[in-house]
């Protein structure tokens, strides 16, 4: 093996350990041996992600598809980005509609059919995003991450029952994937499995549990005053509704309220406001308000550590208007952040 090749599976060894600093170190070197290696520069761009630089990322993957125009990873991993956290859906989409132009491996076509549904389910789009679909190539597939992607596609377009199959195929061959584990949850449970959504969702927050935390992430002090500074930026209405309320601080939901059917990815719960909570203010001393907040939660949430503040505000404002207010929407959406199923 050369030296530029040892020093790329090194920095892909690394990333996948969790070291995106070594990773970018081992790309650098990369560099220095070949200083227009697009390999390297789709490292770095993968290790800039981890890092929740997304600015940084894209440029290293335009670079890397610069340097060799055929070169599909770093074009996907560019739509990736731009989808989330960037929210630039139509840059997104041109990029998919260039690789759909010459790609023929089959796992490229369907990763580049299934960020183009993304983005456009991220836009409203569904009915264009749900046709889309039908474009996808037939399985199976040689890469199982690719299958999970599918089956979860499947359910955001709504088909339960094709989504289950190919999720369950997915949590088979791949048992150690904690979001095939999720999306399969959250397809039984609109299946009405009820017992197997919730041994599906502890499994998926076991395995989430075991995921290094992001290099940006902050520690429990740190993030206990920002979500002090959260709580302080709510609007009158939402700030009342606290007023008092005792603010605690967790990983992830434990698993006995997981398994009394509140989602393992929530980011926020709240107790003691509304419904049967509100009747039980003034008759014991536990009725006072409760405020949980789930750090891995809500970092899986954002891209870095200036968006943690927003993304607490937010989902706390939403969680007590809808303990206020009742859902927004009807029954059958998706589940409120911290709300039992």
């Amino acid at each position: 093996m050369d030296r530029l090749s040892a020093h790329l599976d090194r920095g892909w060894d690394l990333l996948g350990q969790g070291d995106s600093r070594g990773a970018r170190t081992s790309a650098r070197r990369a560099l220095e041996i070949d200083r227009d290696s697009p390999e390297a520069h789709n490292l770095l761009g993968q290790a800039a992600a981890r890092e929740g630089d997304a600015d940084d990322a894209l440029e290293h993957y335009k670079q890397a598809y610069s340097l060799d125009d055929g070169y599909v990873d770093p074009m996907l991993n560019a739509a990736e980005v731009l989808i989330h956290p960037m929210a630039r859906f139509d840059e997104a989409i041109a990029l998919c509609d260039e690789v759909l132009e010459f790609a023929e491996v089959k796992e490229e076509r369907a990763d580049a059919v299934l960020l183009k549904f993304d983005a456009l389910h991220a836009m409203g789009q569904d009915d264009a995003a749900r046709a889309l679909l039908d474009d996808l190539p037939e399985g199976p597939y040689e890469a199982p991450f690719t299958g999970y992607l599918v089956g979860r596609a499947w359910f955001e377009a709504g088909e339960f029952a094709r989504a289950s199959t190919l999720l369950t195929e997915a949590v088979t061959a791949e048992p150690e994937n904690a979001d095939a584990h999720y999306y399969l949850a959250m397809t039984r449970d609109r299946l009405r499995d009820w017992k197997g959504a919730t041994l599906s969702f502890l499994e998926a927050r076991e395995l989430d549990l075991r995921v290094p935390a992001p290099p940006w992430s902050p520690s429990k002090d740190v993030f206990h005053r920002t979500v002090e500074r959260a709580l302080a930026a709510l609007e009158p209405e939402v700030s009342a509704a606290l007023e008092g309320a005792l603010v605690l601080v967790a990983d992830v939901p434990g698993m006995e309220v997981v398994a009394d059917g509140v989602d393992p990815r929530a980011s926020v719960l709240v107790e003691g406001i509304g419904g049967d909570d509100a009747e039980a203010v003034t008759e014991g001393p536990r009725s006072f308000v409760r405020v949980f907040v789930y750090q891995r939660n809500v970092e899986r949430n954002c891209g870095g550590l200036e968006q943690l503040e927003d993304e607490i505000s937010s989902q706390v404002a939403e969680e007590v208007r809808h303990l206020l207010h009742g859902p927004a929407a009807e029954d059958d959406q998706a589940l409120p952040s911290g709300e039992p199923n």
